[in-house]
Order: C-alpha cells, then structure tokens, then sequence
C-alpha cells in the first residue's frame, strides 16, 4: 500500500516506521521541516524510543519511508491517510481543535477518490462523525461512504514502548460505515502483527466495535478509569496517613483478591493522557461527577505532598529543597504535565529555595524552563522525589549533602541508602535508616 501518515511525533513517527518494516511505501507528513530533515537522514527526531532509532534507518535506507513538509506530495496517492495530530485541551477542559482542524483541511484538499482516512489521536466522543466527516466532505467535494471513508482507531501505546505496545494490544477500531470497517480492518491487519494473549475473551488483533462513537469512548474509558483508579487510591492514602495505617500494604493485601486492581497512590499524576482525556471525557459528558472528582484530586496532590515534607521538616520557609526528577514518570524525556511544577511552584509559595535535577535533562535545557538546575554534591536541606528514576535507587547523602528530610513521592527509593535521613512516605508511617520499606 500507499500509506500517509500526518504527524510525525512520538506516536506518529513509530507508527510510520511500523508500516515500513511491513513493506508498504509510507509518507510521512509533518510542519517542522528539522523532523522532516531528521527523518530523510534516518535520524530519530527525539530520543527514548525503544527500537526506533534502528528501524527508522532500516526504513529509510530501504525505500520504504520518506518525510515532507507538502500534503500534496504525500496524500493524493496514498490508499489510506493516518492522521495523529495532536489534540489539547485548555484549563478548563475545552478542547483546542486547531491543529487538527488545519491537518483535516490540508487532507481533504488533496484526498484522492477510495482513500481510506484513519484518525489515531484520541478525540471526545462524536467528534469522528459530527466535525471530521463534515469537514472532510466540505473541503474535498466528495461524499464519506461512497467517495471515500473514515474510521476511528486509537492509539494504545505509552512513548518507550511503541512497537511493543502495538503487538499486545488489540487494534480498536470504529467506522461510520461497513464498507469503512471494513477497509480499516483490512489496513491494520496488513500492517501491525499481533502477540497471542490466551487472556482476552476473543482472539489478540484488529476489533471492529462497530461505530466510531464507541472507539473514541473505549479509549477515555481505559484511561479516565486510571485516573479515578489513582485518585481513589490518593484518598485511601491521605486518609492512611492520617490513621498511621501503612497504605501499600494495604493496597497489595486488597490486590491479592482477583477483583481489585488498586493502583498506587504519588505525588502527581502526569503525561500526555491521564491528566488529558478525563476531561475529553467530561467535554462530551459534563454530568459525570465522579470523573470530575478524580480529577480535582489528582490534581490536589502535589500541593498535599509539599505540605507533608513542610510538616515532616518543621517548615520549608528558606530552606534549599531539591526537586529530583523533572519528567512526569521515570525513564521519560518529557514534562508534559509533570508534577515538579505545581511542585516548585507550591514550594516557592512558602518560601523555599528550589533547584531541580533529572538525569535526563541538562543543566542548560532545565534553565530553560526556568529552574535553578542541582548540582549532585552541593549542600541541601530537604528533598522531594518526583519521577522515580532509576538513576536515583544508587543516590544518598553523598549525592545530596545535609539532608534533613526526603519525601519519597513515588515510594521508589530503599531508606537503608540514607543513613542519618528522615525519608518521609504516603504511607502513615515515619522511615529512617533503622525501618524497612513498608508494604509487601
């Protein structure tokens, strides 16, 4: 096949590069000409993907992937256009469908007669039929389901993990027509492959729910269920810590029993999707309470966590606090909705001197958000862990010199690696060098 892929982020470009391994002739279509050039070079635009760096050469040294900045070049001949522009939402949840908007316009000006158009970014529910069909059909002057056909699938991937991801998970996918679940189930057969998962009710691969209201609602359903799933178990933790009950002990006694599935509780919850969707979800369904809940806690907690390291150390006012971690989880190169801002920011309220170290930024790109980037070995006072990674499981006081407290607010770190140290957990209980990591 003849394949256009518009956008070539961090879903997009493996998604490109995964057709290619299967020997179809794919386009890649994106605004930032240094992607555009990294791509035609064989060089992965970003870092951290596992495997992309050596199939993106093979693709391109094959023939089979090529990047442009021209929807005219990439879409007219294409078979089936994959769009995974991304989709914001603004502080009150609104929805910003410019990008997308634009991209769906620049397609339907070049779409050709029988192409297949797939959209892969997560959208509120309806937004498939009411707002990309019709613009689709304005601007190209066909008819969706005769002239050409639409399909919703949605990514289920985590940045890392990609191609992994893609063999494991089912390809949902929902159309606005049987002639279009049909093609799309025929396009992500040719192009993914599966691994056996003898756990599923029905055989691993492509599903056809058969609408594209019930894909777009399948993927806000997985991942508000993880947000409440977190807020719930934040609570539980909050109220533990208040009892002096040990929650992760809690939480994997519970968990022990094959119907609860408790999550783990932290200081914040971050990312592309779990802060994100929730509120898609709430967009097309302002009625759901509980999902609104969950969301006002989650977002609640890294102010709660500051408030417990103030409580631990007798005031944070003008002590020096490192934050450790910058990126929402560990092992990421990315801050989208991360919790060390509201984090800083929370400490410089209270008037805290904060720097900030992660091992995957340098000194120089944390300046540029900001920051006064930490120096291992310089004198501290206080600690916050917030992305676990794994760099930290072999830090102790001679990386962080003078330290009085750490709040471990992943529950990552062994205390035994900090003699001398109070290191404070969501988990009622006080730990030192002389306690154990509670929980099993």
């Amino acid at each position: 096949m003849k394949i256009a892929v518009v956008g070539l982020g961090k879903i997009g470009l493996p998604l490109a590069v995964q057709y290619a391994t299967k020997r179809h002739q794919v386009v890649g279509v994106d605004v930032d000409p240094n992607v555009v050039s990294a791509v035609n070079a064989g060089k992965e635009p970003f870092p951290g993907e596992a495997g992309l760096a050596e199939l993106l050469v093979d693709a391109v040294e094959a023939g089979h992937l090529t990047a442009t900045l021209d929807y005219p070049t990439a879409v007219p001949e294409a078979e089936a256009v994959v769009v995974v522009v991304p989709l914001f939402v603004d502080i009150d949840g609104i929805p910003d469908f410019r990008l997308m908007d634009a991209a769906t316009r620049d397609v339907a000006a070049n779409l050709g007669p029988d192409t297949l158009v797939l959209y892969e970014t997560t959208l509120p529910v309806g937004t498939t039929r009411t707002r990309w069909k019709p613009l689709l059909e304005q601007q190209s002057g066909m008819t969706e389901g005769i002239d050409f056909h639409v399909a919703f699938s949605p990514e289920r991937v985590l940045t890392g993990r990609v191609f992994a991801d893609l063999r494991k998970y089912p390809k949902v996918v929902g159309a606005l027509s049987a002639d279009g679940a049909g093609r799309a189930t025929d396009f992500y057969e040719q192009v993914l492959d599966f691994d056996e998962r003898p756990d599923l009710p029905t055989p691993n691969g492509v599903w056809d729910l058969g609408t594209a209201e019930a894909a777009e609602m399948t993927k806000l359903a997985e991942t508000t269920y993880r947000d409440v799933n977190i807020a719930l178990v934040n609570q539980f933790a909050k109220f533990a810590h208040e009892q002096e009950i040990d929650v992760y002990a809690v939480i994997a006694a519970a968990n022990s029993q094959p119907y609860s599935h408790l999550h783990q509780p932290g200081v914040a919850v971050g990312g592309h999707c779990i802060p994100i969707y929730p509120r898609l979800y709430l967009w097309s369904d302002p009625d759901a309470t509980v999902v609104r809940s969950a969301r006002e806690t989650n977002e609640a907690m890294p102010a709660y966590m500051v408030e417990l390291l103030d409580n631990a150390a007798g005031g944070v006012a003008d002590q020096r606090v490192v934050i450790l971690g910058a990126t929402y989880r560990g092992g990421v190169k990315e801050t989208a909705f991360s919790g060390v801002f509201p984090v800083v920011e929370q400490l410089q309220k209270l008037g805290a001197s904060v720097s900030v170290h992660d091992p995957l930024y340098t000194a120089e790109e944390l300046c540029e958000f900001g920051w006064e980037p930490y120096v291992p070995g310089t004198e501290s006072d206080l600690a916050i862990l917030q992305a676990a990674h794994t760099e930290y499981q072999d830090w102790g006081p001679a990386q962080l010199p003078g330290l009085r407290v750490l709040l471990d607010g992943r529950r990552a770190l062994d205390p035994t690696n900090w003699p001398g140290v109070d290191v404070v957990v969501l988990a009622g209980v006080r730990l030192s060098r002389s306690r154990p990591v509670p929980g099993v």
